[in-house]
Parts: C-alpha cells; sequence; structure tokens
C-alpha cells in the first residue's frame, strides 16, 4: 500500500485533514495503527459511540410516546370548529355576564341587560341611527362586566368624542352662518 492509500484510510478512520494524517503517519514510521493511535492521543480521532440492543421492553421516560404526541398535537391545533366555539363561548359569556348603560351627563338614564341590547339590535335599521342621533345629544353608552368590555367602551368613547367634535362644528357652521 502506498503512502497516498494509508492518508486516505486514515482521514476515513480518523476525520483528520491530509496535512494531520501525513505528519501522523511520518512520526509512526509509516505505520497505520501507529498513525491512529497517536491521533488518538491527540485527541484527534473520534472514539466509538456506544450502542446496545435488547429484546427486552422497558419504557424509557426520555422518550414520547408517539401516540400522546399526536393526541396532544391534535387537541391543541387550532381548527375551525374549535375557534368559532371560543368566539360564540366569548359571545354569550358578554351578552349575559355584562350590562348595557345609557347615561346623559354622568347620570345613568337606563341599564339593560346586554341580551336585551341584542334583541333591539335586530332592528338596527332603526336602532342604529336613533343611537348615533341620540350621541349628538349627548346620550352616552358604556358596558359594565366582568370581562371584555375595555374594548367596547373605548370603541364608544371614541364615538362620543367624534359626535361632541362633529355637534361642535355643526354649531359653529349654524353661528357663522347666523353672523351672515
Amino acid at each position: 500500500m502506498d503512502t497516498l492509500e494509508k492518508i486516505d484510510r486514515l482521514r476515513e478512520r480518523a476525520n483528520v485533514t491530509y496535512e494531520e494524517a501525513r505528519d501522523a503517519l511520518a512520526q509512526s514510521g509509516d505505520d497505520l495503527l501507529d498513525a491512529i493511535v497517536l491521533l488518538e492521543k491527540q485527541g484527534k480521532v473520534k472514539q466509538p459511540g456506544q450502542t446496545s440492543y435488547s429484546t427486552q421492553y422497558e419504557e424509557q421516560k426520555e422518550y414520547i410516546r408517539v401516540q400522546d404526541k399526536v393526541e396532544e398535537q391534535r387537541q391543541s391545533a387550532p381548527s375551525f370548529t374549535r375557534s368559532l366555539a371560543r368566539v360564540f363561548h366569548f359571545f354569550f359569556r358578554f351578552i349575559f355576564h355584562t350590562s348595557f348603560h345609557v347615561r346623559r351627563r354622568d347620570n345613568d338614564l337606563f341599564v339593560v341587560p346586554t341580551w336585551v341590547l341584542a334583541l333591539i339590535l335586530l332592528m338596527w335599521k332603526v336602532a342604529l341611527p336613533v343611537a348615533v342621533i341620540a350621541m349628538l345629544f349627548g346620550i352616552r353608552y358604556s358596558f359594565r362586566g366582568n370581562e371584555g368590555t375595555e374594548t367596547a367602551n373605548d370603541i364608544l368613547d371614541k364615538a362620543g368624542r367624534f359626535a361632541d367634535g362633529f355637534e361642535s362644528e355643526l354649531r359653529k357652521n349654524k353661528d357663522r352662518k347666523d353672523e351672515h
């Protein structure tokens, strides 16, 4: 076997560069086994891994059963049905655990359960214009309850501020017309 073949074999076994293999062969007097031993002492040879096989069944705690993992992923994966169920659950909790307040100048005019408001909104073609016009006369709306009211109240507050701004613009325009 010539030197190049020995270097190739040494590289395969020891996973080193050509230069490292050539130097190891030179230091070991061109003996392949001695070159591998020399590279092992230098820490350049990968130590063989230990593998064992058995026919006995032992449950490994670090392993996860495939069936358990599939079931876990199935339950945690968002599905359309599950997402829709969450939306309805939140909606019904909101409707039945909150109240709708109609107020003017920080005094409640009346308070109704939110489910009554939902029924009123079925006649939205009448209810919506009446609610908007009432906002121009200082009527404000809010929800009070356990959870989820912050976002709805923020939107209603912004609508109230918009109505205030719109009303003041109408008054300015009326005052200008009256001056002319």
